[in-house]
């Protein structure tokens, strides 16, 4: 599987997890509220925080027509489009700010561009990466604009079909762009665990051959393990300082215990994962002296035949290896072995 770098962090296979937490809307327009969320992703463990870079006027249309209004069945229920991107956009003046402070911290920072202004505005911030929202992924010429800036791009699946996909893959290749990701996300907020559907998330590398992640929207932790268990090697979460603060994403975010939780629960995961070999470590391989083998259970005299009797699989595994015995049987001991002593070819005739 092809990888890449984002800010010089290797992304995939025998790499860490690329642990993204999305800022979004969760600053709820006070600028001080994004430097605390910012500085609690760094404190929660995450490799990365990553804003939504759009105004109302370059995301929809201030329009009063029912088709400018969210769906009946979202958190976000009969507003219009234009007022509830207008309450949960980013001002662009923050956005250098937020850069220089996420730097300081150690933490990557970069963006989801919805309209080729927002790309201009962060390449002026060299952002190492872009992702594109999953509502976006049709968004053909956007992503051919991104994609020719020649930085990694994460692209998120949630609305997706294949042909959806098949596009805006080709879109990034034709901008000779492969340092690609494919995050399975699925577009309902909060999400219902029946509708994560993580067993189409391999499938992401093997008929796509490009980094596979996770755009999560439950409330829970164990998807993101589960995720991981299955390939992911980018996961995507929201982060809110406390969802009591309310505000257009909180019903959908973790909070800073969860999400450090989530991130513990993360590397876990990568440490149990191990490598993909069956060969003992060296530390189980120490265990082998556990094993059964043969030992003698009855003192043998010189010339005395091995029988079932005074030969048996036992505990350790410092004699003959169990598969002799039925070999062994029959044959003379060339010396005295006493009981207890661990059955060696070269005791026998």
């Amino acid at each position: 599987m092809p990888g890449f770098k984002i800010g010089g962090r290797p992304i995939g296979d025998g790499h860490p997890v690329f642990i993204i937490a999305e800022l979004s809307a969760n600053h709820n327009g006070e600028f001080e509220l994004a430097r605390k969320t910012i500085a609690a992703a760094k404190e929660a463990g995450a490799d990365a925080i990553k804003l939504q870079t759009y105004t109302p006027d370059t995301i929809t249309l201030d329009s009063d027509l029912p088709h400018f209004r969210t769906r009946e069945d979202s958190p976000w229920a009969g507003q219009k489009l234009y007022d509830l991107y207008a309450k949960a956009y980013t001002p662009w003046e923050w956005h250098e700010a937020l850069r220089n402070f996420a730097r300081e911290l150690g933490l990557i920072f970069f963006s989801s561009p919805f309209d080729p202004t927002a790309v201009d505005l962060l390449e002026d911030l060299d952002v190492p990466a872009y992702k594109v929202a999953s509502p976006e992924i049709t968004d053909i010429p956007l992503i051919r604009y991104i994609a020719s800036r020649g930085k990694p791009v994460i692209l998120s699946t949630g609305i997706a079909r294949e042909d959806d996909i098949a596009l805006a893959l080709d879109a990034c290749r034709a901008a000779d762009n492969e340092q690609i990701a494919l995050l399975k996300c699925t577009s309902a907020y909060p999400t219902p665990l029946e509708e994560v559907n993580l067993a189409a998330l391999p499938l992401l590398r093997e008929r796509y051959g490009v980094v596979p992640g996770l755009s999560d929207h439950t409330m829970d932790v164990v998807v993101p393990v589960a995720a991981v268990a299955l390939g992911a090697k980018i996961i995507e979460k929201h982060l809110i300082l406390d969802r009591a603060l309310g505000g257009v994403d909180s019903s959908f975010s973790l909070n800073v215990d969860e999400f450090r939780e989530m991130v513990e629960a993360v590397r876990k995961t990568e440490l149990a994962l191990g490598r993909p070999s069956l060969e003992p470590s060296p530390r189980q391989l120490k265990g082998r002296r556990n094993a059964r083998s043969l030992f003698v259970v009855q003192t043998i005299e010189a010339g005395e035949a091995i029988t079932r009797a005074n030969v048996r699989s036992v505990r350790p595994g410092m004699g003959l290896h169990p598969r002799y015995f039925e070999e062994v049987l029959g044959k003379k001991a060339l010396r005295r072995l006493e009981k207890g002593t661990p059955l060696q070819l070269a005791d026998l005739s």
